[in-house]
């Protein structure tokens, strides 16, 4: 039997195929090659022929369709906590085969994302906006100001990119010393882009607010920011949540990045946010499974 989601992921690689017979015309056929498949893609769809068909498409047509999107562009991936490590590794290697270059990977702990921990995250929050002065907006939230934060440190509002100031450095110094952020090593780059990887589902008392507070302020702190999310958090999951907040207008969103296909729909929905915000796009996207103009 069809269920769904194997209609949803042949849509997506339909849709795709479509987009690849415009890339494919204006170069032969014989130029592309099978790229070496990530431990995501290896596994995705094994279980049935259909899935295993959309996921070795899209894969193979992947490359085509965001070669060079990302090139000489800087990202950020930020992760909340439960998201799939090999996903995530999957996904670095889409930003990467595209281009771009990964400035840090950066995960918010536990503590930054339960609403029992809001007292610290609102304490260190007004202690740090006071140190970086009018740099944060003073009307945020809780987490809108963490979040701005956050973007302080490790992204920028430059296309190009720039280095962070001391005084920058040192809020992911302190949002790591308060167990809020996990991070190895130094921020040298701060990226135009940033990539907001979803993991658990939210609390269910206060959660989902935490989550667009986060997404909003770092779309303050960058040129363009992308949550990615998984097919199951869109539609009523924690991404369909989300794109019903104000937030969604200027962040994009991507559902499906436990397929090929949502992955590489993740990597031009980063191209796209170089100059132009918001955008659903997915499995259940409101805009389409991917943006192709």
């Amino acid at each position: 039997m069809i269920t769904f989601r194997h209609f949803l992921t042949s849509l997506v690689a339909v849709f795709l195929a479509l987009a690849v017979g415009i890339v494919l015309g204006g170069g032969p056929l014989s130029d592309v090659t099978d790229p070496e498949p990530s431990p995501a893609a290896a596994t995705e769809g094994a279980a049935d022929p259909a899935g295993a068909y959309a996921a070795g498409f899209a894969g193979a047509v992947g490359p085509l369709l965001t070669s060079a999107k990302l090139a000489d562009r800087e990202v950020a991936v930020v992760s909340v906590p439960g998201v799939n490590e090999e996903t995530l590794t999957a996904l670095a290697e889409q930003v990467t085969g595209a281009g771009g270059t990964i400035t840090g990977r950066y995960s918010l702990t536990e503590a930054m994302v339960v609403p029992e921990q809001k007292s610290l995250v609102d304490t260190l929050g007004s202690q740090l906006m006071t140190q970086q002065g009018k740099t944060i907006a003073a009307d945020a939230t809780t987490y809108d100001r963490i979040g701005q934060l956050l973007g302080v440190a490790i992204a920028t509002t430059t296309a190009e990119g720039d280095a962070p100031s001391s005084k920058e450095s040192a809020v992911i110094d302190s949002l790591v010393g308060a167990g809020l952020v996990s991070f190895e090593g130094t921020v040298s780059r701060r990226a135009p882009l940033v990539l907001l990887v979803l993991g658990s589902e939210p609390a269910a008392d206060g959660g989902d607010s935490i989550t667009a507070g986060i997404a909003a302020g770092l779309g303050r702190a960058a040129v363009g920011v992308v949550v990615a999310g998984t097919i199951a958090d869109g539609g009523e999951g924690q991404l369909g949540r989300l794109r019903a907040e104000p937030v969604s207008a200027e962040v994009a969103t991507v559902d499906g990045i436990d397929t090929a296909a949502g992955r590489v729909a993740t990597v031009l929905a980063l191209s796209r946010s170089l100059s132009t915000k918001g955008g659903a796009f997915g499995a259940s996207g409101a805009d389409g499974p991917a943006p192709l103009g």
